[in-house]
């Protein structure tokens, strides 16, 4: 199919050239005006004059010889598309090469259209270039840019000056955000703009978008509507943690492998910086910049932003300062709070709420096998928090420095179970078309924890058991051997004794797994911590739909504390969400309609003796049946052992009452 004439005439040039070789010589005495023409072989048949001073190789040095002998390397940017006229017939507009040729000393660019030239019989003989000299144009391209990376960088530096002398707030952070987006935006005007926080009090990051649309959709999908996420499930937490600046252009966000990664690649982001905010006292928190200019973030521009960094650190240790001063006037509220975080930090366990001895117990454990490598077995129903305690347990190990890696073994589907534990190479099965680095690799050095571990098929199991004893492996469709160094956390709601008598589940890797068994009690177990959990829950989703809800009915908490919940601290927390829903003044509105059919059932458990007899039973289940002693039941409720054990005798309660 022949071009259409556009505005430039090339149509009619093409028209004059196809059929006629003879014009060429008029075009070979056109001054500015480069000429080549090269045979099927790719051997130079004709150079003009204007060729020769473009590019400074002599015609002698072309003439018979192929473009790979006369250019080198260059030859690899032409070379195709000379075959691609010799076999289609079509000339080629437009090929624009860029070089430095062996005669010149600077790159140099030049611009070439490509036309057939065709025997009597239609056959294409040759093919003619037509070349221009565009090195003096890039060059002023170039200058221009230059002048406005200048003024950019004179710009950056006037807004750094003004940061520096507008008042800084001394209450809370969140003040501070809006100044920090409008610095941002004046000093860079990024397509993607974020600032993570240090909260020292959850030892998490807290996540505001500076007035980037693309950031605040991007949080909703990555972090969630409370803006706060762990360190180390931040794309950014080595960096931060590291206090390194971390750039990354184009295929460096793809090796990166991380979803955050490929969500800004297809959102046009070609360019990321992360740059962490510290003093002398330590790291803030970093600015998350994201920019579709693939030449952002050079070294000039670093240290630009490394002083941007700086000035927004420096606001925040001057913010933080003011109100460390205004906080000495509630020295006794501070002392309290003191104490409550140095009890969560001497356990690690700030997403684990009550106070039962059912669940003190568990923590113990965790805080036993914590500082060994022993594989640990996490027992419970499904939502008792099993997941909690292995990143209690992974928080206070040797390892807690490195990564924490979950994987849910019922939520993937089996033929890709194996993909995902174990990575797979580039042409493994049909789709694998890269490389993949599996769960175990990715966990190297830190911990892996395989939630729901009886789900996994018999034929997986014997690899799996490979990695917990020898700590290697193989991808799938290699054959290099693996080494890693990894802990090994699993968890599940099945009896998994009982799998192994039915043949569901290898009983050496059940073994090797039941090293350090850890059961997690169900919440009806744990009553004693409903009330915790539900003021808890409400605090929680009461901030995060922006309502103020002071009062609990007792009524209502009666009946909370009475449910069984069958779906545990998961089935508690989704119901309290559902009750902040329906509040709309400052007291909490409990569905107790939804409750009432488990306790009205038996209207008989309602009196004095039945309640008496239930309560001294749930004592004895949380103290693990231990009666006497400063945390035996006894003391818990407040009598005697004497006592105790004649109100048992009394009530018919005997040690298989109590005990699981």
């Amino acid at each position: 199919m022949e071009p259409k004439p556009d505005q430039s005439g090339q149509f009619s040039m093409w028209e004059m050239i196809r059929d006629n070789s003879g014009l060429l010589p008029a075009f070979a005495q056109t001054p500015h005006l480069g000429l080549a023409v090269v045979d099927r072989d790719m051997r130079y048949r004709v150079v003009n004059p204007a060729l020769v001073d473009m590019t400074g190789i002599p015609a002698e040095a072309r003439l018979g010889k192929t473009i790979r002998e006369a250019l080198g390397r260059v030859a690899d940017a032409i070379e195709p598309s000379f075959h691609r006229v010799l076999s289609t017939g079509q000339p080629q507009w437009n090929l624009q090469v860029s070089a430095t040729l062996p005669t010149k000393s600077i790159t140099g660019t030049w611009n070439g259209n490509l036309f057939p030239i065709k025997d009597t019989s239609g056959l294409v003989k040759q093919v003619a270039m037509l070349v221009v000299d565009m090195t003096a144009e890039k060059r002023l391209q170039q200058k221009e840019f230059d002048l406005n990376r200048l003024e950019t960088r004179c710009r950056q530096l006037e807004s750094l000056l003004q940061f520096g002398t507008i008042p800084i707030p001394g209450s809370q952070d969140e003040e501070l955000v809006p100044m920090i987006s409008s610095l941002v935006k004046r000093f860079l005007d990024p397509k993607f703009a974020t600032l993570a926080l240090y909260d020292e009090t959850i030892h998490r990051l807290r996540v505001y978008s500076l007035d980037s649309p693309l950031a605040e959709e991007l949080l909703d999908e990555f972090v969630g509507a409370d803006r706060v996420m762990a360190i180390r499930d931040a794309a950014c937490g080595p960096a931060f943690l590291l206090g390194q600046t971390l750039v990354l252009h184009n295929n460096e966000l793809v090796e990166k492998n991380l979803p955050l990664f490929k969500r800004l690649r297809e959102e046009g982001i070609q360019s990321f910086c992360f740059l962490p905010l510290i003093t002398s006292k330590g790291a803030f928190g970093g600015l998350n910049l994201g920019s579709s200019d693939p030449s952002r973030f050079d070294e000039q521009e670093v240290d630009l932003l490394k002083m941007l960094g700086l000035q927004i650190a420096g606001a925040l240790d001057n913010a933080a300062a003011h109100r460390e001063v205004a906080q000495l006037s509630k020295k006794l509220e501070q002392e309290k709070l003191y104490l409550q975080d140095e009890i969560k930090s001497a356990h690690n366990f700030e997403e684990i709420i009550g106070e039962s001895g059912a669940l003190n117990s568990v923590l113990e454990q965790a805080g036993t096998v914590a500082p060994s490598d022993a594989t640990v077995l996490i027992l419970g129903e499904t939502g008792t928090g099993k997941e909690l305690v292995a990143r209690a347990i992974h928080r206070m190990s040797s390892r807690k420095d490195s990564t924490f890696i979950k994987m849910n073994c019922a939520a993937i589907p089996t033929g890709l179970l194996e993909s995902e534990l174990f990575g797979h190479e580039k042409g493994a099965f049909t789709g694998a078309v890269n490389q993949k680095i599996g769960r175990l690799e990715l966990a190297d050095k830190g911990t892996l924890f395989l939630d729901e571990v009886g789900e996994i098929p018999l034929e997986l199991q014997p690899k799996l058991l490979r990695v917990l004893q020898d700590q290697e492996f193989e991808r799938l469709g290699g054959n290099r051997t693996i080494k890693v160094s990894l802990r090994v956390i699993a968890a599940t709601n099945r009896d998994l004794a009982k799998s192994v008598a039915a043949n569901q589940f290898r009983s050496d890797l059940f073994y090797r797994l039941h090293v350090f068994p850890v059961r997690v009690p169900a919440l009806r177990e744990r009553a004693h911590d409903i009330p915790v959990l539900v003021r808890y829950f409400v605090q929680k989703f009461s901030r995060r739909m922006g309502k103020q809800i002071e009062t609990i009915p007792t009524e209502a908490m009666d009946a909370l504390t009475r449910w069984t919940w069958p779906g545990n601290v998961r089935e508690l927390e989704n119901f309290i969400e559902r009750a902040v829903i329906l509040s709309r003044g400052k007291t909490l509105i409990v569905p107790i309609a939804e409750l009432r059919p488990a306790f009205e059932a038996a209207p008989h458990d309602y009196t004095l003796e039945s309640m008496e007899r239930q309560h001294i039973l749930r004592v004895l289940r949380e103290t693990g049946g231990v009666i006497a002693g400063v945390r035996g039941a006894a003391a818990r409720l407040g009598m005697k052992r004497t006592t105790l054990q004649s109100r048992m005798q009394k009530l018919g309660i005997t040690r298989e009452d109590y005990q699981n």
